[in-house]
């Protein structure tokens, strides 16, 4: 009998693997396509674009120096051209481009692509200027897309004043974000740009407070002319924040809504039965709960920001103008890499850049944003 209900015991347990070996195997196949998307989509284009880094590839050339030392001046092209003390290029007489040996790869002065790019990235002020510049264009969209959605999140969630319509406010507040921000971003350029539809009524109400702008011609004659919008540096940077907060302010309304019902309906209830108003629930109870998760949203609006490209590269006409202050790290980065001379190589190396500054600053908001008490009891724990 003892064997009988061994071997019977042994018999469900197999029957038991291998149910779960075929689940196992049916939850590969689903997860397969995913991860193969992954793998060359994302993953292969992110060791890619490290590979290209420390090469010199540029213009339409499919080989490229790795391991070998090129020259900084030409960047390893043999030649370069001529520009005068006003950084102009100098043209032959029938307005060619005047080429000539590099003197440098004749010397010494030989550096490895991977230190050149680098080196180049440490010192471009160009890079640390659109850097700047995508700083504060996402300053001033995160700041009232937090404290607003903060307000309307708190505002419709509450118990107390038991809001009618509020699924129909989320979806309406919501729908911007589904909108593609090309489209938002021609929208906005056809009602400001020239001839738009918001341009001639919008000077005419300028006009009122003399404002517009004036030109000196050649001749010294004054000229006063229609307010350019996109010529105007605080102007443009606002709309740039404006349309990026009026697209995401719905999303992170919903999720403050979503962490806000997370927290326990009785807090609230002991609160109001102790006395305490709607001001004090929101201070002492809301907000100290919802740190988590206005700490995912900063993380995730500083990595969204340091991405931002489609709508100041459609807005400016693709440069980031003007004086260049609208040009954010990544736009400026597509200028480098697939415009003008396409050099690729510092384009990957650029990439690189805004992926390790990504990674800093999420690390240190982490590191100065999480909650002091928790990591005390862990520790306490640990001890």
């Amino acid at each position: 009998m003892e064997n009988e209900e061994k071997t019977l015991k042994n018999v469900v347990i197999k029957r038991k693997i291998g149910h779960e070996e075929r689940t196992n195997r049916w939850g590969y196949i689903f997860v397969a396509p995913f991860v193969l998307a992954f793998l060359i989509f994302n993953f292969w284009p992110t060791v890619n674009t490290i590979i290209i880094s420390a090469t010199d590839l540029k213009g339409l050339r499919n080989d490229y120096v790795f391991f070998d030392a090129m020259c900084p001046s030409c960047e390893g092209e043999g030649t370069s051209v001529e520009i005068d003390e006003n950084g102009e290029l100098i043209l032959d007489a029938f307005g060619n481009i005047i080429e000539i040996d590099c003197e440098s790869c004749k010397t010494s002065g030989r550096v490895f692509p991977l230190s050149y790019n680098y080196g180049r990235l440490l010192k471009d002020r160009m890079f640390w200027g659109a850097l700047g510049n995508t700083f504060i264009i996402w300053m001033f969209n995160f700041v009232p897309q937090l404290g607003i959605a903060l307000v309307l999140a708190i505002w419709l969630s509450d118990t107390q004043l038991n809001l009618t319509g509020k699924g129909l406010f989320r979806a309406v507040v919501y729908m911007p974000n589904l909108l593609t921000a090309a489209s938002v971003a021609l929208l906005y350029r056809s009602l400001f740009g020239a001839g738009g539809h918001v341009n001639a009524p919008a000077n005419q109400f300028l006009r009122i407070f003399d404002i517009q702008e004036t030109k000196i011609l050649a001749d010294g004659t004054v000229v006063r002319e229609a307010f350019n919008f996109f010529r105007s540096v605080p102007f443009t940077r606002g709309l740039v924040a404006f349309i990026q907060w009026w697209m995401w302010y719905g999303h992170t309304l919903i999720l403050l809504m979503a962490g806000i019902t997370s927290i326990p309906t009785s807090l609230y209830e002991s609160a109001t039965v102790d006395g305490a108003n709607s001001r004090q629930t929101a201070l002492y109870i809301t907000l100290p709960l919802l740190r988590p998760m206005m700490l995912f949203i900063l993380v995730t609006s500083m990595i969204g920001g340091m991405q931002m490209f489609d709508i100041p590269f459609l807005l400016t006409n693709r440069f980031g103008g003007p004086d260049y202050k609208i040009r954010t790290t990544v736009l400026y980065q597509y200028n480098i890499a697939f415009m003008g001379a396409s050099n690729r190589s510092y384009g990957a190396a650029i990439s690189m850049g805004i992926f390790i500054v990504t990674i800093i600053l999420a690390l240190l908001i982490f590191f100065f944003l999480q909650d002091r008490s928790e990591l005390k009891k862990r520790k306490g724990g640990l001890l």
